[in-house]
């Protein structure tokens, strides 16, 4: 059983469906049993830093997660789930991330002519071996949307890179810990592919 943590961020639905396309059970909750009963969890989302915090927070969802996580539950966050497993974010000063990750996120550049957000297929330059890319091919594209980006503080967790105007980190991975920037469930084959190597981590 694969549970997705439902804290009221945008999403939900296509995570679901991936994963149903992918046949595994999969359940939608806020439930911290059922969080905590799942074989694998993932924490998706689209949406604003500071109020995904709140909501996270409000539904005690917080502590669950970092239970989760030191049980060594294979664990995996989509965009703003990445983010979120991160200290801190420019979008929403002074409110914390979970720190269960080092590193923060950051604006892109107003002044590099960029679009912002973010909103397109962009190809990944892999690293560390990372186990979410098994058979995915150098080079590969995958979709993006978002204003903030990762710089995340131990370079040896990054598997994925990709550039936008400035350097970022796509992919993360350390110990039971997985997080994306994309959305590999927006990401046609290469993201199934993804999300499948996700299913087979113990």
């Amino acid at each position: 059983m694969v549970a997705v943590i439902d804290y009221d961020a945008g999403n939900i639905k296509s995570v679901e469906k991936a994963i149903l396309t992918l046949g595994e059970n999969v359940i939608v909750t806020r439930d911290r049993n059922e969080i905590l009963s799942a074989e694998r969890v993932i924490l998706p989302g689209v949406g604003a830093f500071g109020d995904a915090m709140g909501k996270i927070h409000q539904y005690g969802l917080a502590e669950v997660i970092r239970e989760v996580v030191g049980r060594g539950t294979p664990f995996l966050g989509i965009c703003l789930g990445l983010q979120l497993l991160f200290e801190s974010s420019e979008e929403s000063e002074g409110v914390d991330g979970l720190g269960i990750l080092p590193g923060k996120i950051v604006r892109f550049p107003d002044d590099q002519g960029l679009k912002i957000p973010h909103i397109g297929w962009n190809s990944l330059k892999l690293l560390n071996s990372g186990r979410l890319f098994a058979g995915i091919a150098e080079e590969s594209y995958v979709y993006f949307v978002h204003s903030y980006y990762l710089q995340a503080a131990e370079p040896q967790i990054v598997t994925a890179t990709t550039e936008y105007g400035v350097h970022v980190h796509a992919s993360v991975e350390k110990d039971n810990v997985f997080a994306c920037q994309f959305h590999p469930e927006k990401s046609s084959d290469v993201g199934m592919t993804i999300l499948r190597n996700f299913l087979s981590i113990s």
